[in-house]
């Protein structure tokens, strides 16, 4: 897990774009405006809420076509296109900028996770204001083969034995994404941390923070290919250096 304490420097790899170019929607329209009204009564969409009112994935095992967004200012977030408001997306997320990915389009509305609690949540923003971007790659996570698989254009670009949850607090299955690339600022057993949209599903917090899962290296290579960690993915030092290229926004598929 993370510290929100302890994990408080973001590279300057996660500023700006971190997709190279991208293309910013037209100015906010109406929806938008509409949402603002409800903005102090609905919780922002971060790794540190609970989005009550959140729709769930109802794929979550599923792929997409790499299409993520970043929301150029507070944007509000609804169960349905133009349906009721439930949250708001921020535009940066952990002192980095907001990455999510879309998981259905409707018009120009777009199904988006989100990395609150609980886990697999979803919802839906307007297209307008928003930068948008494409990401070739996918993180797989086997967890019975405890082993992580890079694919980029749907083709292998690195494979490696890694440490999942323990029996106690398992890594959670499902679809998530990159949320973050940080640096801790005091010295960890990981130089860096690579926050994912999920949580533990068996602790409420750990280590001050909101119990998020996340990628991060680990000095003792004994644990890899064992299920020892609080839930998190323990990963080969090369391993990290190649993740933390990946764009934010890129999907993580965690299955059994």
């Amino acid at each position: 897990m993370i510290s929100a304490v302890a994990v408080v420097l973001v590279l300057g790899a996660c500023g700006g774009s971190p997709h190279g170019a991208a293309s910013t929607g037209s100015a906010a329209g109406p929806a938008r405006s509409e949402g603002a009204t409800g903005a102090s009564k609905v919780p922002e969409a971060t790794t540190f809420t609970t989005v009550s009112g959140a729709p769930k994935d109802t794929a979550p095992g599923g792929a997409t076509d790499g299409l993520v967004v970043h929301p150029d200012g507070p944007t509000p977030v609804f169960d349905r296109p133009g349906g009721r408001r439930v949250a708001t997306l921020p535009a940066e997320q952990l002192g980095g900028p907001t990455w999510v990915p879309v998981v259905e389009s409707s018009g120009s509305w777009r199904r988006v996770l989100l990395p609150s609690r609980p886990n697999g949540s979803s919802g839906w923003i307007t297209g307008d204001g928003l930068s948008t971007a494409r990401t070739p790659y996918t993180v797989r996570v086997e967890l019975a083969k405890r082993r992580l698989t890079l694919l980029k254009s749907a083709r292998k670009a690195g494979r490696w034995t890694v440490a999942i949850g323990g029996p106690k607090t398992p890594t959670p299955q499902g679809r998530t994404f990159l949320l973050a690339t940080l640096a801790p600022a005091k010295k960890t057993p990981s130089p860096l941390v690579l926050p994912l949209g999920t949580h533990s599903a068996t602790l409420d917090t750990f280590g001050g923070g909101p119990g998020t899962v996340a990628l991060h290296g680990w000095p003792d290579t004994s644990v890899f290919g064992k299920a020892v960690t609080h839930g998190c993915i323990r990963v080969p030092k090369d391993a990290l250096r190649t993740l933390s290229r990946v764009p934010l926004g890129s999907l993580v598929l965690i299955t059994a």
